[in-house]
């Protein structure tokens, strides 16, 4: 199974202000028919794995973004809403645990979303695959997207796109 990151951050390397808003991203000039790439890395991955944090931040928005089986990994969160019950579905338990049911289930790419189960796949080394890109602002503080890990992880750069709104995605690969 691979286990891939998709995420914008600020230059100093946050994904979201402190109460998880994402209103500084509103701010990027729009690049006519551009999705960075989006549309093409959702077309690789068979289901996502976000945190409770992030769940929520998605259910504010005005309609479900997403065309592929989402999963909700809270120890604290009881049930999903009706209106996207077939869309999504809640687990716990270890991460590798959690990825071995997944994979049970057949999925083999995994896109994982939200700073906490980011951080806690890289606290156990199982990113494969990271694309990042930089939004050209200082947020100054927020929820970072690294935290601590207890060794180096080596990723290689596949490459790196510069767009004309100022953003930067970069491509690493472990």
């Amino acid at each position: 199974m691979a286990n891939l990151v998709y995420i914008a951050t600020s230059i100093d390397g946050y994904i979201a202000t402190k109460d998880n808003g994402l209103d500084w991203l509103n701010n990027i000039p729009v690049i006519e028919d551009n999705d960075y790439g989006f549309a093409d890395f959702l077309n690789r991955i068979d289901c996502i794995l976000m945190g409770t944090n992030t769940f929520e931040k998605v259910l504010s928005f005005s309609k479900w973004p997403y065309f592929k089986k989402v999963f909700v990994m809270s120890n604290s969160l009881k049930e999903i809403p009706e209106n996207i019950s077939d869309k999504a579905e809640i687990v716990s338990g270890n991460i590798n645990e959690i990825i071995h049911n997944l994979k049970r289930l057949g999925y083999q790419n995994l896109y994982v979303d939200g700073g906490k189960v980011i951080q806690s796949f890289l606290q156990l080394n199982l990113i494969d695959e990271l694309i990042i890109t930089r939004v050209p602002i200082l947020l100054g503080d927020g929820i970072p997207l690294f935290g601590h890990i207890s060794e180096p992880i080596i990723f290689s750069k596949v490459k790196t796109e510069i767009y004309s709104n100022g953003l930067v995605t970069n491509h690493y690969i472990k």
